[in-house]
């Protein structure tokens, strides 16, 4: 076998090894070279080429949320460490195990004048879960560092930082080690559930209870725990998109139930106790509720982070949602509440004006959202674009088969076709990204990619510009808004579609999109479907819906 000369190199191709990561995503360059040739001539090693560093960190993000395993990149010294950025701040909001091996020159050639050479050590110090900034020779220390790095990334979930000096030569092999490194074993410590009585007796006696599920990874929660949720008339669960749980009684259109609310509804709805579990929350109109309409208790239950997003958190217990409610709920009572009802009988009003509403409007955003997500096919994945993509797609039921996941540690739009393509080659599973105009330009590098699967689908919303911007407020029809919010444009997606080697379908009408989105299903090869939606009318759409909600006239 074929190894790098530079026994620092051995000592990491070797860890890594022992230490069960095996996905390395490497970036071109020659200070890494020591790495790249240990890596990709190691049969324990599958090795990713991905030129652009920020897509390579998004594409290995991707990788890791399938493969609930750390994923290693690797890129040579100074600004390309620096692009990794958006994808690591990303891995440690959204809890996912990430390595970020760069290659650096030794200390001494550090802010001298020396080519390609940047203040490397701690960079990313703000998100990152550990720092080893490792010594030029191989040790103890530097094993040590490396170990604990990989150990913290899978326990605490997040990214972590290998640096790793290198003095030429760089490129020079040998076929036999020349270390054997100091192999550690860490323990981890394993919390319990602790005395419940004071919190089983507010539950008890509390008669509005308000549990609320952000993203989770599918089979996160066991199904019999939910179903026990579900039918309590003192609880209303609510999910969103990315939760990836499901009963009859779960409320997963938030947005739709509690904006047209009034001052009387928000009260009626206040809960007394208020449950969360999983990451982060999509719904700016149920934090907002929350913060006005505080609960008297708030537990969040996770085993490493609670995050106060509505400034009243009360505990946290730290133990996963199957652990704690596996504990609590069978010292439960059954109580008389109208808590759950009241809210379904509120969903059904909503769904039947959505429904009105829906058959009427003309073709748009949201119209296009009507019509694509019933025919995504079953059992497969569903990746979301951050902006406008993800809030449409909260609004309507998806089946039960498909498994949902968007970028919402950081919510930025920068790597979300690299993230689903990552993820694509994971799960092995059809995979449809549904994206914005700008989201889809701005990472366009993502599909310089040659590990694209063919059953990878792209469906992209083309508006002409940050139609998002037209729904928030301060939205003015004026060049500094269209020019500088909107990014107004006229660019499609034909010529990447051919330059990448996708098939390319066009839709402008609910008849096109249906030819559009059969076209696209059966596709044998990667697929681009671009939809053409007009930019003008969108949020005008978008915002009479609401008001529809609670008109009993038509519009």
């Amino acid at each position: 076998m074929i190894y790098p000369k530079i026994p620092l190199a051995q000592s990491i191709i070797e860890i890594l090894k022992a230490k069960d990561l095996h996905h390395i995503v490497i970036s071109p360059g020659s200070r890494n070279a020591p790495l790249t040739i240990g890596f990709t001539n190691n049969p324990a090693f599958k090795c990713y080429s991905i030129a652009d560093e920020r897509c390579a960190a998004f594409f290995a993000l991707g990788l890791a949320q399938q493969l609930q395993k750390p994923v290693a990149v690797l890129c040579t010294s100074g600004s390309a460490l620096l692009n990794y950025y958006p994808g690591f701040a990303e891995a440690f909001y959204s809890q996912i195990p990430l390595v970020v091996i760069s290659a650096d020159r030794p200390q001494n050639k550090i802010d001298i004048g020396d080519g390609q050479t940047i203040r490397q050590e701690n960079v990313f110090v703000n998100h990152s879960l550990y720092n080893a900034n490792l010594n030029e020779e191989a040790s103890k220390e530097n094993d040590f560092k490396i170990q604990e790095a990989i150990h913290l990334a899978v326990t605490k979930k997040g990214p972590v930082h290998i640096n790793v000096p290198f003095e030429e030569p760089l490129y020079e092999t040998v076929e036999t080690l020349s270390v054997v490194p100091n192999f550690i074993s860490f323990s981890s410590e394993k919390k319990s559930v602790e005395n419940l009585d004071v919190f089983v007796n507010q539950w008890n006696q509390a008669k509005k209870k308000l549990i609320l599920i952000g993203g989770c990874d599918p089979n996160f929660m066991e199904q019999s725990i939910l179903n026990k949720l579900g039918e309590d008339a003192s609880v209303i669960v609510m999910t969103e998109v990315t939760s990836n749980v499901h009963h009859p009684n779960f409320i997963t259109n938030i947005d739709t139930i509690i904006t047209p609310f009034l001052e009387e509804d928000f009260k009626t709805f206040q809960p007394e106790i208020l449950m969360t579990m999983g990451g982060m929350v999509v719904s700016k109109r149920i934090k907002a509720f929350l913060r006005k309409y505080q609960p008297q208790q708030h537990w969040h239950i996770d085993e490493l982070r609670a995050y106060d997003t509505f400034d009243c958190l009360t505990k946290h217990f730290e133990v996963s949602p199957n652990v704690f409610l596996k504990a609590f709920l069978p010292k439960t009572n059954t109580i008389e509440s109208n808590y759950l009802s009241s809210i379904l009988e509120v969903r059904a009003f909503r769904t039947e004006k959505s429904v009105d509403y829906l058959s009427k409007i003309r073709f748009s955003d949201f119209k296009a959202f009507d019509i694509i997500l019933p025919m995504l096919s079953k059992n497969s994945q569903l990746q979301i674009s951050n902006s406008s993509p993800i809030r449409y797609t909260q609004l309507f039921e998806i089946d039960s088969s498909i498994e949902v996941f968007c970028n919402r540690g950081t919510s930025g739009i920068d790597g979300s076709t690299s993230t689903a393509i990552g993820a694509a080659v994971a799960s092995g599973k059809e995979t449809v990204l549904i994206t914005g105009d700008i989201g889809f330009l701005y990472d366009s590098n993502g599909l310089w990619n040659n590990y694209i699967p063919k059953n990878f689908k792209i469906i992209l919303l083309n508006n002409g510009g940050g139609g998002i911007f037209r729904i928030l407020p301060g939205h003015q029809e004026n060049i500094t808004f269209n020019t500088f919010f909107e990014t107004s444009h006229c660019l499609t997606a034909k010529h990447l579609a051919k330059m990448y080697g996708f098939q390319y379908e066009i839709a402008s009408s609910e008849q096109s999109l249906i030819q559009g989105l059969n076209n696209f299903i059966d596709a044998s090869q990667p697929v681009i479907l671009e939809i053409f939606t007009p930019s003008k009318c969108n949020n005008s759409i978008l915002l009479n819906y609401f008001k529809y909600l609670t008109n009993i006239n038509d519009i």
